[in-house]
This record gives C-alpha cells, sequence and structure tokens, in this order.
C-alpha cells in the first residue's frame, strides 16, 4: 500500500498528464461543421474522466523508460482518438437505451433527436479511425480497427441479452470484454506499440488493459445499484431489466423462493422505486454486490501483476494507481 505522500506524488503527476490530454482536446477542431462540433462538445466536455486516453499515454511512457525512444507525434495529441472511439459509443448507447441522462446531465438524443446523435457518433468513430491512421503504423492500426469492430460485436451482443434471465456469467463476461475491456486493453497495447516495446511488453500492457477493463464495467455495475453519484439514474439497469453481474450471482446462490422474487421484480410492466429497493435487499442478502466485487479485485490484481515486467517509473506506479482507484470510485 503506498504511503501518503507516494499516493500525493502520483495525483500531482496524474493531474500534469490528464491538463496536457485536456489541452490537446481543447485545441483540437473537431470538425468543419458547427453541429457536428455542438454534439459531441456536449459529451466530450461533460466531466468525462479521460481514462482511456491517459492509459494510452502512461502505457507509452512505461515503455519509453525502457527504450528511451522520443516519438515522433505528440502524444497527447494521438491519445485524443480514443476519447473519440469511447464517446462514440456513449452516444450510441444512449439512443439504444433511451437514456435520458449521462454524466449528470441531459443525454445528447434528448437535445438533438437519435437521427443526429447517432449521426455524430459515426462521425467521432471515423474521426477516430482518421487520427489512427496519422499514427502511421500497421500494427497499431490493426489493433484499433479490431477493436471497433469486436465494439461494436458488443453493442449487439448487450442488445441481445438485455433481458435474460438465462444470461450466464460466461456471456456477460463476452459482453463486457467487448463493451468496456477490448477499447481499455487497446489504449495500452498500442502505447507499447508506438513506443516500439518488445512483444512480451506489448502482451503485458494489452492483459493490464483488459482486466482493468473488465474490473471497470464490474464495478459500473455496481455502482448502478449501490452509488447516488454516477451522474446516471439510480438503478438505470434494474429499471430497464438489464442483467448483469451481481443479478446473475445472487441467482446463482439464492434459494428458489429468492430466485423467482427476483425474476418477478425484473420482469414486471412498470417496476416502482420500491421494486428496484426490495430487489437490492434480495441481492444483497444473496451475496450479489460482495462476489461481483470479489471478482472485480481479483482482476485488478491479477492487471497489476502484468506490470512486474516494466522497470519501476512514475508512469509504471500511475498505472498501479488506476487499478487501485478503479475498485474505489464512486461514479
Amino acid at each position: 500500500m503506498l504511503h501518503f505522500g507516494e499516493r500525493e506524488k502520483i495525483k500531482a503527476y496524474l493531474k500534469e498528464e490528464l491538463s496536457s490530454i485536456e489541452r490537446a482536446l481543447q485545441e483540437e477542431r473537431i470538425s468543419q461543421l458547427d453541429f457536428i462540433n455542438q454534439v459531441s462538445e456536449y459529451l466530450l466536455f461533460a466531466g468525462g474522466k479521460r481514462i482511456r486516453p491517459l492509459l494510452f499515454v502512461l502505457s507509452a511512457k512505461t515503455c519509453q523508460n525502457s527504450s528511451k525512444k522520443d516519438l515522433p507525434f505528440d502524444l497527447y495529441r494521438a491519445s485524443l482518438l480514443f476519447e473519440y472511439l469511447h464517446t462514440a459509443t456513449l452516444l450510441h448507447d444512449d439512443v439504444v437505451d433511451s437514456a435520458e441522462f449521462r454524466r449528470g446531465r441531459k443525454a445528447a438524443r434528448t437535445l438533438w433527436g437519435n437521427q443526429a446523435t447517432i449521426l455524430v457518433g459515426d462521425y467521432l468513430y471515423a474521426k477516430a479511425l482518421r487520427m489512427a491512421s496519422e499514427l502511421c503504423n500497421h500494427q497499431a492500426m490493426d489493433v484499433i480497427t479490431k477493436t471497433t469492430l469486436l465494439m461494436s460485436e458488443g453493442e449487439v451482443l448487450q442488445l441481445l441479452n438485455f433481458d435474460k434471465f438465462s444470461m450466464t456469467e460466461e456471456d456477460y463476461f463476452e459482453v463486457i470484454y467487448r463493451k468496456t475491456a477490448v477499447l481499455m486493453s487497446a489504449c495500452c497495447e498500442v502505447g507499447a506499440i508506438v513506443s516500439q516495446a518488445s512483444a512480451d511488453e506489448q502482451k503485458a500492457l494489452s492483459s493490464f488493459g483488459c482486466d482493468l477493463g473488465l474490473a471497470f464495467q464490474i464495478v459500473d455495475d455496481l455502482l448502478d445499484w449501490t452509488s447516488e453519484e454516477t451522474g446516471k439514474d439510480l438503478g438505470r439497469d434494474f429499471f430497464e431489466g438489464k442483467v448483469t453481474l451481481p443479478v446473475i450471482l445472487a441467482l446463482n446462490s439464492a434459494r428458489e423462493d429468492v430466485q423467482r422474487e427476483l425474476r418477478e421484480l425484473f420482469t414486471k410492466l412498470n417496476p416502482t422505486k420500491d421494486d428496484f429497493i426490495r430487489a437490492r435487499e434480495l441481492i444483497e442478502k444473496a451475496q450479489g454486490f460482495s462476489l461481483a466485487r470479489l471478482k472485480a479485485e481479483e482482476l485488478l490484481k491479477k492487471a497489476k501483476s502484468a506490470l512486474n515486467i516494466f522497470k519501476d517509473s512514475q508512469a509504471k506506479s500511475a498505472l498501479n494507481f488506476i487499478a487501485d482507484y478503479v475498485l474505489e470510485r464512486k461514479n
């Protein structure tokens, strides 16, 4: 465990890196069309954590610490492609889920409509791929394009499994790998690739990002049940009938009568806040929340062990710090 002084030093380092990413985002003109800029910036500057571009930057710097090679491009501007990819998925998600809020504000679809929101999401995908091509690195481009395909599959899988009580733990991980983990894995792997890291180092960072992403989504699904600070409606997954890991694990361990009551609550035509509170009580009693958190802890421990291949550096310490933050976060 880091002592207070070390934590503060890493926080200061991360603040500097995030400021550089934020500055690059402010300076980058997304499109020649003001409308695209307006819709994109509404979500881009709504308080996102910038974890994905940050993972790219820190991964590149972790490898640079070993290679000592300079990059032939602006690292911070290049990192934006991952924020654009992520933002595109959020815009599409909100349309698919008929979301009313995102990051504590009205969802873009409620202001500009579904058609415009989807089209701007498509534009951000294209913008990200254009920026990826500017890296002039075939291997990096290959990882990024494969990632966009897997992310699209994830959206379809989530739709197909939306309200299935037959959804298994394996099904759940298949969805969140594509939905969240694959992009975080790509951020880290591409950071290693552009820094000319060894194959083992690329694999290590890809593994770190994947396990981090899986844990991140599990915690996100936990917060939907337990936190008032997510910037979304508490219990949105429940009211949409969406089955996530805490529910799956609770169903696996609960008595038959508890399973039956949970199914009835999830399949009610117009569930109420009291229904949500009762479902949360049942999941907690069946240890769904604690078992899901344990899964996240195991994944993060595995993620951090993947970094052992690298020499100690500020960037490596920051990656470990992010893994700890994923478990501690409240939104």
